[in-house]
């Protein structure tokens, strides 16, 4: 009988992959013990590796709720990843282009991201829920794929990352008390235009996260950690962005994009790609 591959040896495959910027094929083509809580696992011991070289922990990153790409990428439900200061900026800070040499076969989504002021618990209303946020913002996440042609299964995705890659975080609006009711609404109704070069490549909405909005997302989150022992809990400070609100479209060299909101009190944001 074959000897299980143990979390840190994939990890360790992960991680090569990534900073060599080489593509693999998807764990599951020749681990098929590989389901999801043991992809978790995986993550990590991912986790614990970049600890080890200085890399912190800052948030997550909720991927697959745009409920609408689930047939395509075969899955059935949300995943998680973390977030680094490494692979965290904010858009008033960058000076010029982002280069795309770091990521593999990169792809952008546009996000609702969340800033947390206290810790959210399992089972809480919409309206307990946002008055756990400190802030919301329009948010560029760069995704990419360590598997060629964008082909896996969801446990591949769980120990790559989660298929993050970097998150840009634009102007952070503030959600007053007196505003948190406005709030709840204009998340599950809000639009979006999403722009390459000034042309618009798709649309999308609050209703494409999990059919109610980027809240429903940080609930799912919220729920999955309380069953997650080693994950870092959430807290005040953790950023969480909440998934694609469009397609995840590719990205090339020389391309700007950006999005155009309606419906909810938030700017959009703008990206140079080189």
């Amino acid at each position: 009988m074959t000897e299980p591959i143990s979390a840190a040896a994939h990890a360790r495959t992960i991680l090569a992959a990534h900073e060599h910027r080489r593509p693999i094929a998807p764990l599951t083509d020749w681990d098929p013990t590989l389901d999801l809580p043991a992809a978790y696992r995986v993550a990590e011991a991912v986790r614990v590796l970049r600890g080890e070289r200085g890399e912190r922990p800052v948030g997550y990153k909720i991927g697959f709720t745009n409920t609408t790409l689930w047939e395509r990428y075969g899955v059935r439900a949300p995943i998680w990843g973390h977030v680094y200061d490494t692979t965290l900026r904010d858009r008033a800070a960058l000076t010029g282009p982002v280069p795309l040499a770091a990521f593999v076969e990169p792809r952008i989504e546009p996000e609702i991201v969340f800033g947390l002021a206290r810790a959210p618990e399992p089972g809480m209303s919409a309206e307990a829920l946002i008055a756990c946020l400190d802030w919301a913002a329009s948010g560029f996440e760069i995704v990419q794929s360590l598997y060629p042609g964008w082909r896996f299964a969801a446990p591949d995705t769980v120990a790559a990352f989660g298929l993050h890659g970097l998150l840009v975080v634009g102007e952070r609006v503030r959600i007053s008390p007196d505003a948190r009711s406005a709030w709840i609404g204009d998340l599950a109704g809000f639009t979006v235009d999403l722009l390459r070069d000034e042309a618009v490549a798709d649309r999308g909405g609050g209703r494409c996260v999990l059919g109610t909005g980027p809240l429903a997302a940080l609930a799912h989150l919220v729920d999955a950690l309380a069953n997650d022992p080693v994950a870092p809990p959430l807290a005040a400070g953790t950023v969480v962005t909440t998934g694609t609100l469009t397609d995840a479209l590719p990205v090339a060299s020389g391309q700007r994009w950006r999005t155009r909101l309606d419906g909810l009190p938030l700017p959009g944001i703008d990206l140079a790609l080189s």
